[in-house]
């Protein structure tokens, strides 16, 4: 049986696109380059030292054939890049010095690239913090029409294949928006339930969780949960979306027949939507240390194209994977 990465590597071979690796003088990332241009998955642009590179790939053996390689002490376009950086934030009190020394940071300069059209995608945080990356992503390359909040998903691959697709899930969010309110609540659902059609090709069933099925209790915290399955609903009418319910309702069938019978998403859910960091963060733990799940993310959705943050403990694997499923992304939207 082909694995979900599997499948994501056959997609992007079969439509391959120009990433910009910004972190280049980084072991893990020239490694990642390698890998992914030996797969013929991606087109790669480093960033970095070209002499540091070319000793790295000289001390692992590693070929940088079909890589190119930007000097980050010689970026081009370096003048253009910070004044169209200082028209955007300017607005905001940056000054053309600032634009131009912020430009010369290699996760900024990657994300420019993405702007400008030269590649079509970036992946950094091997060494760049996740604001830094979040920054660059929403200020240069924008947010999606309709959708103001850049959000994260995780894929989870579970041995047990009853639940999800075929134990595929997707949770959201569980990287980086802490206490989303009701409208990037719904943000979250929407931009996941569009990721989810890009990589799966199906369409998703969008469990909006809680502590409640169905008014089973009365919180705030519930309002914020309806509220937000309500906003969703009008962005995309075309969502398989039901809420609010608890975990085992959206997973688990009799559960969800019991507790909310007639539920388009009840029992059969594909996407799990958490009110909150805490519980998203804590749920793809848990799953992945006690289900025994493969967990590839957080991945960042919401921006006009694709592109990724890293943890900075990440290993090259890492990087590679999110290439690949950046690309099979692209394929969707171009």
């Amino acid at each position: 049986m082909v694995t979900f990465m599997e499948d994501i590597y056959e997609k992007a071979k079969k439509k391959p696109a120009k990433v910009v690796l910004p972190e280049g003088n980084d072991e893990r990332t020239v490694e990642a380059a390698v890998k992914a241009t030996q797969l013929g998955i991606a087109k790669v642009v480093m960033l970095g030292n070209p002499d540091k590179i070319k000793q790295i790939a000289s001390e692992k053996k590693l070929s940088l054939d079909g890589i190119e390689i930007i000097d980050i002490d010689n970026l081009p376009n370096l003048d253009e890049y910070a004044n169209e950086f200082y028209e955007i934030r300017k607005a905001k009190g940056m000054t053309l010095e600032e634009a131009k020394n912020i430009m010369k940071r290699d996760v900024y300069y990657g994300a420019m690239m993405v702007r400008k059209g030269i590649v079509d995608t970036f992946v950094a945080g091997a060494m760049n913090t996740t604001s830094d990356v979040s920054r660059a992503a929403i200020y240069l390359i924008g947010m999606k029409e309709g959708i103001k909040t850049l959000s994260s998903f995780f894929v989870m691959i579970l041995p047990d294949k009853s639940f999800g697709k075929d134990g595929i899930l997707f949770y959201s969010d569980g990287g980086l928006v802490i206490d989303p309110d009701p409208e990037q609540l719904s943000d979250i659902a929407v931009t996941t339930g569009a990721t989810y059609r890009e990589l799966i090709g199906e369409e998703p069933r969008i469990a909006m969780l809680s502590f409640s099925t169905k008014g089973s209790a009365k919180h705030a915290r519930i309002d914020k949960v309806t509220k937000a399955l309500e906003l969703a609903k009008k962005k995309d009418p075309t969502l398989i979306i039901d809420g609010e319910m608890q975990a085992d309702a959206a997973l688990i069938p009799a559960v969800g027949a019991k507790k909310a019978p007639g539920s388009p998403v009840a029992g059969k859910a594909t996407v799990l939507i958490f009110p909150d960091l805490d519980s998203g963060n804590i749920a793809y733990k848990l799953t992945e240390r006690l289900a025994k799940a493969e967990a590839y993310g957080p991945i960042y959705q919401g921006t006009k194209r694709p592109c990724s943050d890293l943890s900075r403990g990440c290993k090259a694997s890492d990087i590679v994977n999110v290439i690949a499923i950046n690309v099979v992304r692209l394929s969707k939207i171009n």
